[in-house]
């Protein structure tokens, strides 16, 4: 199998890839390829390797488009419209929730009836194709990946299998991100629910009106947020990398230790202020950067300092590679 054609389909945008072996180029439509492989975020405890794509397949994403809206109900808008372009070569969904499906009970399950839990109610973990293609770059036994984008997430991998991560039953939990609020206490949401807010509203401010933009009235972003004197962009940035650098503190105790942290995503990638503020957090696990390396860093890089015990490293997370390799792996 030669080529693979990759779709990740976003809310605002959809990525088309031509990846040939290990080389990959933009392309702008749904272009004649040997096999289509699809990113899709949420396949549920059902999906935990990839699959060849038939209605029961689409109905399958479709229905659990209900706890994933924003990210399901684009990717299989993109898989119809793909099927229908190219409809006479395999296509197939690789899952952001498979690769996260290691991650053991103790880890996954929430504390709460065992109704719920039948109901599928459970940690389920995401951006799991991105973390995939960063730590198969990485030499280490012990990593903790940072994907920080406009989701936001941390994730455990011992010996290349993720083991926790800090989203759970969907893309809302965890650290805060561009608009999402991360993890609120549920008391909290039912006091709003009850005095304050409709359910839609609450799932909107929640999902849109939340996060980075939410906590400095600005903007989600953080290169605007790191421009602006204004203390509301400030304390943002606070709250962010504090989260983020406990969320790594409690992966670290998951792994039993720190071998590589991995900064990956578009805040990763290119805000040199919030690695270095999250690190600075972390001096006590043997975490030292680099700060020259650190201020110019482009993917692919190591920023940490020679006599750092934990290195660490800004990598460009290749979706796309992963993708076209997964396909690859259940058609050959």
């Amino acid at each position: 199998m030669s080529s693979v054609l990759t779709v990740n389909a976003g809310s605002t945008s959809l990525k088309l890839c031509l990846v040939e072996g290990e080389t990959s180029r933009p392309v702008d439509g749904f272009e004649p390829a040997d096999a289509v492989g699809h990113r899709v975020v949420h396949g549920g405890a059902r999906y935990t390797e990839p699959v060849l794509i038939d209605d029961e397949v689409e109905d399958a994403i479709d229905e659990l488009s209900r706890i994933a809206p924003l990210h399901n109900t684009p990717a299989l808008r993109a898989i119809r419209e793909a099927r229908a372009a190219l409809p006479h070569v395999p296509h197939v969904a690789v899952f952001d929730t498979a690769f996260h499906a290691t991650i053991p009970q103790e880890a996954s399950t929430y504390a709460i009836p065992q109704a719920w839990r039948d109901w599928g109610v459970r940690r389920y973990g995401f951006h799991g194709i991105a973390v995939q293609s960063v730590v198969s770059q990485l030499d280490a036994a012990r990593i903790v990946a940072c994907h920080l984008g406009g989701g936001c997430s941390v994730t455990a991998v011992l010996n290349g299998h993720s083991i926790d991560t800090t989203m759970g039953f969907t893309p809302l939990e965890g650290v805060p991100m561009a608009t999402r609020a991360g993890s609120v206490d549920p008391g909290a949401l039912v006091y709003l629910l009850r005095h304050h807010l409709s359910v839609e509203g609450l799932d909107f401010a929640l999902e849109h009106e939340s996060g980075l933009a939410g906590l400095s009235g600005l903007s989600g972003d953080v290169r605007e947020l790191e421009g602006s004197d204004q203390p509301a962009a400030r304390l943002a940035l606070d709250v962010f990398t504090y989260r983020v650098a406990t969320a790594v503190g409690a992966m670290a105790v998951a792994l039993d230790g720190l071998d590589a942290l991995v900064f990956t995503a578009g805040i990763g990638e290119n805000s040199a202020a919030v690695r270095e503020a999250v690190c600075s957090r972390l001096e006590f696990l043997g975490v030292e950067l680099d700060p020259s390396a650190n201020a110019s860093a482009q993917p692919d890089v190591v920023v940490s300092a020679s006599g750092s015990a934990v290195r660490v490293t800004v990598i460009e997370a290749r979706e796309d590679l992963v993708a076209a390799r997964e396909a690859r792996r259940l058609l050959q």
